[in-house]
């Protein structure tokens, strides 16, 4: 036997019903009466859940009402229950709401995920944003250093000659060294 009610909330502006209480009749008396919990719907819909039971594997839905009962005696398990307790048309069931919860371990494993991406995200972008210029750290002066004129006294020196037998000489002029500075 269900139990059923249905009240009206203002804030969703319509009537929903709920399940308070399941007894379980043998030979027309009452065996075991358990308490439901978090089995509700608006008036309009069914609800819908894969499982409805006393097990703690299963979400327990279903509580034994007092310690004293006999439905501690019984374990009781619904597999795709779906009650629908006013507005019946045409002896189908209206629009389900379902009992699976919009927080499944892997939607919020997901959530978490995006988190830590997003700030890596950020840290990576502020370190880009205040990455600063090497320019500005180098330090550039003309080279003293440069290499004379040769002298024709200084070819004879040689002991091999070069290819060309006309004077040349080699000068480094205006040569540029680097400091940084870090």
């Amino acid at each position: 036997r269900f139990l059923l009610t249905t009240s009206y909330y203002e804030l969703s502006v319509q009537n929903w019903f709920s399940l308070h209480r399941l007894q379980l009749l043998y030979n027309h008396s009452i065996q075991a009466t358990f308490n439901a919990t978090r089995i509700y719907a608006p008036a309009s819909y069914s609800y819908h859940c894969e499982h409805v039971s006393s097990l703690q594997r299963y979400d327990a839905l279903l509580i034994p009402s007092s310690a004293n009962d006999l439905s501690k005696l019984w374990e009781v398990t619904f597999i795709d229950f779906q009650i629908q307790g006013f507005n019946i048309q045409e002896g189908h069931f209206a629009y389900a709401k379902d009992c699976a919860s919009f927080f499944s371990p892997a939607i919020l494993m997901g959530l978490v995920m995006s988190l830590i991406l997003l700030l890596v995200l950020a840290y990576a972008l502020h370190m880009l944003i205040h990455l600063k210029s090497l320019d500005r750290h180098y330090e550039c002066k003309a080279s003293p250093a440069y290499f004379a004129q040769m002298k024709d006294n200084d070819m004879g020196d040689e002991k091999e000659p070069l290819r060309s037998s006309g004077n040349e000489s080699y000068e480094l002029r205006n040569q540029e060294f680097c400091k940084i500075y870090i």
